[in-house]
């Protein structure tokens, strides 16, 4: 800063300021992931290619498009699928017991989506899935 060398004790806390909210905001930013969800999803899995599922509250990690996605089994005929960017940054979330977890802040979600605890966030994007109990599959869509 040699340029602020004859500034005013002002002006020099007005340029640290500026500098400081710079870093701040971009602290702030994600990691170009959707902090709500991708736009569009439409990939049918098939169950027997994630043995996690199998039983209830299993939690399995799938990925279309790049786009990571969860899907927890719900009850014995229902599954749900939520996506596994972290509302707050885009994070790539990660599985954690029978929830989540973000690495970067700590927020916590337990297996319905919700936020449990760390870093206050809103719950996880939920996309809607339908069952097709003959073929052993089910849809995931946006």
């Amino acid at each position: 800063m040699s340029e602020c060398l004859a500034c005013t004790r002002r002006e020099f806390l007005a340029a640290g300021t500026v500098a400081a909210v710079g870093v701040f905001l971009a602290a702030c930013g994600g990691d170009g992931e959707s902090a709500t969800g991708p736009s569009k999803v439409n990939l049918t899995v098939t169950l027997a290619s994630f043995p996690a599922l199998g039983a209830v509250g299993g939690i399995a990690q799938v990925t279309t498009s790049g786009t990571p996605i969860a899907v927890v089994r719900a009850t014995a005929s229902s599954y749900r699928a939520f996506s596994m960017a972290c509302p707050h940054q885009g994070t790539t979330i990660s599985i954690s017991g029978t929830g989540f977890r973000c690495p970067n802040h700590g927020a916590t979600f337990n297996g319905n989506g919700a936020w449990t605890g760390g870093e206050r966030t809103s719950g996880l994007f939920e996309f809607t899935v339908a069952s097709n109990t003959t073929a052993g599959t089910i849809t995931i869509t946006s």
